[in-house]
C-alpha cells in the first residue's frame, strides 16, 4: 500500500542512544537539555532570532494568538488545514475568510483590503503546501492598517524567500513537526518570532504562565514538549538536506512523467525568488468528477492520495456566517496531493502517473 505519506525514521540505533541519556538523567519533560539542543540548532538552522518547541502546530497558533492579545475579526484563509480556523475560534475570536489567488492557491492579497473592518486584530495566513503568501504586500497593508501578522507555516520548514527564511516575515510564523511532516518530531510545532517582548510573552505562555516555582508572570498553558520528542527531531536534524534533495527528485521525476505521458495537469505556482521545499505535490484536476475517478482507481489499486485541503474551511459546521468564496470552492473540490514520502520509489511515481494518464484519456 502507497499512504499520501509516510514519516521519515532515523535509524533505530541512533535514537536509542538518545533514549540511554534520557534514562540516565531521568530528566524526561520541563525543558530538559535535549529540549534546549533542538531548539538552538533549529533557531541557527531556519535562520530566525528565536525559536520554542512547543508540543503541536495548533497549540503555537493558540499562543501566537493570545501573545498578540487579538480579539474581534481575524482576516484569514478559507484554504488550509482545519486547525487554522479552529484555533481562531478556539480563543472567541472570529475568521473572517478572504478567497485565494488560483495559481499560488495562497490568500488574495488584493482581496485583504475589502474585508478590513474596525474589529479586525490581524491576518492569520497559510504558506500552503509551503508556497510563500505574497508577504510583502501583506506587511505593506497590516503597517497601514495597523495590524499583527501570523504565518501558518506548518508546510513551509526550511522555505526561503529572497534569500531569507520565510519565517522571518510576520510577527510570528508557527510550524508543526507533526510525524507527516518533511521534519518532524513524532508530534510537535514550533513558534518563531523576532521581537524581543513577544519572545518573553510565549516563553512564559508556554508554560503556565511560570516565572519559577512559586509566581507567575501572566496566563499561560501547557505547550512544553518532552526530551523524548527532541530526540527524534535530534535524530532527524542530520538528515535534512538528504530529505529536501529527495523530495525535490521525486517531485521532478512526478513531472517528468506527466510530461512524456503527454498529461497536462495543473500545479500551484511557486513565486520567483522562493527556495522551496517541496513539501507536497498537488494537483488540480479539471473537474471534481474527474478527481473522484482518478482517486477512485488509486484506492483501489492500493494508493492512497489525499484530497488536502478539502472541504473549504468557511464551510465548516460551527461557522454562522456562510459566504460564497468562488475560487477556493473550485480548487478545494479539485486538488489532490499525490505519494510523497522519502522512501517513495521511481517506479511507483511511474505507476501512479500512469494510472493517472489512462483515467484523463476519457
Amino acid at each position: 500500500m502507497i499512504n499520501v505519506t509516510k514519516a521519515f525514521l532515523p535509524p533505530l540505533e541512533e535514537y536509542t542512544k538518545y533514549l540511554q541519556g534520557i534514562w540516565d538523567r531521568c530528566h524526561l519533560t520541563n525543558h530538559g537539555p535535549l529540549v534546549n539542543e533542538l531548539e538552538e540548532k533549529l533557531r541557527e538552522y531556519l535562520g530566525v532570532k528565536h525559536f520554542f518547541f512547543v508540543n503541536n502546530g495548533t497549540i503555537a497558533l493558540q499562543i501566537a494568538i493570545k501573545a498578540l492579545n487579538l480579539g474581534g475579526e481575524i482576516i484569514t484563509t478559507p484554504f488550509s488545514y482545519v486547525a487554522t480556523t479552529s484555533s481562531i475560534v478556539w480563543e472567541n475570536a472570529q475568521p473572517v475568510f478572504v478567497d485565494i489567488h488560483p495559481e499560488t492557491l495562497t490568500i488574495d492579497v488584493d482581496k485583504i483590503e475589502a474585508a478590513i473592518t474596525p474589529s479586525t486584530s490581524a491576518i492569520l495566513v497559510t504558506h500552503v503546501y509551503g508556497i510563500p503568501c505574497d508577504v510583502e504586500k501583506i506587511k505593506e497593508i497590516a503597517d497601514r492598517r495597523g495590524l499583527k501578522v501570523i504565518y501558518d507555516a506548518a508546510h513551509a520548514f526550511g522555505v526561503k524567500y529572497k534569500g531569507k527564511s520565510l519565517l522571518e516575515y510576520g510577527d510570528i510564523s508557527t510550524l508543526s513537526f507533526h510525524a507527516t511532516k518533511l521534519f518532524h518530531t513524532v508530534e510537535g510545532g514550533g513558534i518563531v518570532t523576532n521581537d524581543d517582548e513577544l519572545m518573553h510573552r510565549i516563553s512564559y505562555m508556554r508554560n503556565f504562565g511560570h516565572k519559577g516555582q512559586e509566581d507567575f508572570w501572566g496566563l499561560g498553558v501547557n505547550g512544553k514538549n518532552s526530551e523524548m520528542h527532541a530526540a527524534m527531531g535530534l535524530c532527524v536534524m542530520p538528515y535534512i538536506s538528504e530529505i529536501l534533495a529527495k523530495r525535490k527528485e521525486l517531485s521532478e521525476t512526478y513531472d517528468k512523467h506527466f510530461s512524456s505521458m503527454g498529461v497536462r495537469i495543473q500545479r500551484p505556482t511557486v513565486p520567483p525568488g522562493t527556495e522551496y521545499n517541496y513539501a507536497y505535490y498537488p494537483v488540480l484536476f479539471e473537474t471534481e468528477k474527474q478527481l473522484v475517478s482518478v482517486k477512485n482507481v488509486l484506492n483501489a489499486a492500493y494508493i492512497h492520495p489525499r484530497r488536502y485541503f478539502y472541504p473549504s474551511l468557511h464551510t465548516l459546521p460551527y461557522l454562522k456566517d456562510k459566504i460564497s468564496l468562488p475560487v477556493t470552492e473550485s480548487a478545494s473540490a479539485r486538488v489532490l496531493c499525490l505519494p510523497l514520502f522519502h522512501e517513495l520509489t521511481a517506479d511507483s511515481i511511474r505507476r501512479i502517473c500512469a494510472i493517472i494518464a489512462e483515467i484523463l484519456k476519457y
